[in-house]
């Protein structure tokens, strides 16, 4: 008989845009050109301080286990980072450096979350959000954001969604897969809501048209920060990134980081280390090109009859109604990869808001944007 699996397994969802890469895989296995718009990477270069300092540190030996909080010396660097970018002095020692982003996201909602209790999250949302508070026992509250506005988390819905048991409210900012970026106001209104905050800030650094991300540090004390280098300097398998947190809880996330992850790989840390210092160049060079891809992307699918309110302001990401097309987003988007091979990401991975939508990846370069588009438009119709 087989072994009875934990009931919050059974609660967790397929992540549909890996589910939608991993079918893509299989097709280019079998010879099959795909066009990969569905998931979030990068497709410059990391720096090349980064490669070649972790090439040197795996030279030099540095292959076993730091501080379980990371090198005190990129916690360092991450604190003048924050200074530089958001004008807040930042204690090193409210750093906990972490493989990614995830694995930090598991920290805080295992901190915060016993069985039953709430996190609020904005929606459309980043699928792993809800699956991170389900597989700590919590329960998600979604709070419907409006894409005619530009999809801003509104702090009175925020506030109607609150009860006693609510333990965290979710923001991204720039927000996957919207491209949103909250205004200073109204994150200060969330945080006045004297609910934890916990702030994605993955996406900050790639922004368009003058728009400005406020870092959670800006207006809460008792905030959890996640941030990390996969998005800003194109280190997505490098596995690297960071949580700050409020002073007193330090303690407790460094105990659980030593016994869920013991540290973040020595070698990647001395990558992070570098490209904070000398990275700045291929981040100002990916916002240029994705602002320009932005562009050719929200113009070349309205072109095709995708709705897109507003174009993003962060992130890489356009976020298009497709129920021109069908109203199943799931079934539209493995219809368009086997079909025109062309990856896309169902809008139900981001939420029951996102039914009938897709996402698209502008991060890939303006010739696979055009072929993916030309793609399309022989495709669409047929669904129309």
């Amino acid at each position: 008989m087989p072994a009875k699996l934990a009931a919050r397994v059974a609660e967790i969802e397929p992540f549909l845009a890996m589910e939608v890469m991993e079918r893509a895989f299989a097709m280019e296995r079998a010879g099959t050109k795909v066009l990969h718009l569905e998931i979030g990477e990068p497709d410059f270069a990391p720096p090349p301080a980064a490669v070649e300092a972790c090439i040197a540190a795996l030279r030099a030996g540095e292959t076993r286990y730091t501080d379980s909080r990371g090198l005190f010396e990129l916690r360092e660097a991450i604190a003048a980072d924050c200074a530089r970018r958001f004008g807040v002095a930042l204690d090193p020692e409210r750093v906990i450096v972490t493989s990614g982003t995830s694995p930090a996201m598991l920290l805080v909602f295992s901190l915060l979350v016993d069985p039953g209790d709430e996190v609020v999250i904005g929606t459309p949302h980043y699928p792993c959000y809800p699956s991170f508070v389900r597989a700590c026992g919590g329960v998600p509250v979604f709070v419907p954001t409006d894409p005619a506005r530009g999809y801003p988390l509104d702090a009175d819905a925020v506030r109607a969604a609150l009860s006693p048991r609510t333990r965290a409210i979710v923001v991204g900012s720039p927000a996957n897969p919207t491209g949103a970026v909250q205004s200073a106001d109204a994150l200060r209104a969330i945080a006045a809501l004297g609910v934890p905050l916990v702030s994605d800030e993955i996406y900050d650094g790639l922004v368009y048209d003058g728009a400005r991300v406020t870092s959670a540090l800006e207006v809460s004390d008792d905030a959890y920060v996640l941030d990390g280098f996969s998005k800003r300097y194109a280190m997505t398998g490098f596995r690297l990134g960071w949580l700050v947190a409020p002073r007193d809880r330090v303690r407790p996330l460094q105990i659980l980081s030593q016994n869920l992850f013991i540290s973040a790989n020595r070698f990647v840390q001395r990558a992070g280390i570098a490209a904070l210092a000398e990275g700045s160049d291929t981040v100002r060079a990916m916002r240029d090109a994705y602002a320009r891809r932005r562009d050719r992307m929200v113009a070349g699918l309205r072109e095709l009859g995708f709705g897109i309110p507003h174009a993003p302001a962060g992130a890489f990401y356009a976020f298009a109604d497709a129920r021109a097309f069908a109203a199943d987003s799931r079934a539209l988007a493995f219809d368009l990869l086997e079909r025109a091979h062309v990856g896309t990401a169902p809008g139900v991975d981001f939420g029951a808001a996102g039914e009938g939508w897709l996402r698209f990846c502008y991060a890939a370069s303006d010739a696979t944007i055009d072929a993916a588009l030309a793609r399309l438009a022989d495709a669409l119709p047929a669904r129309r």
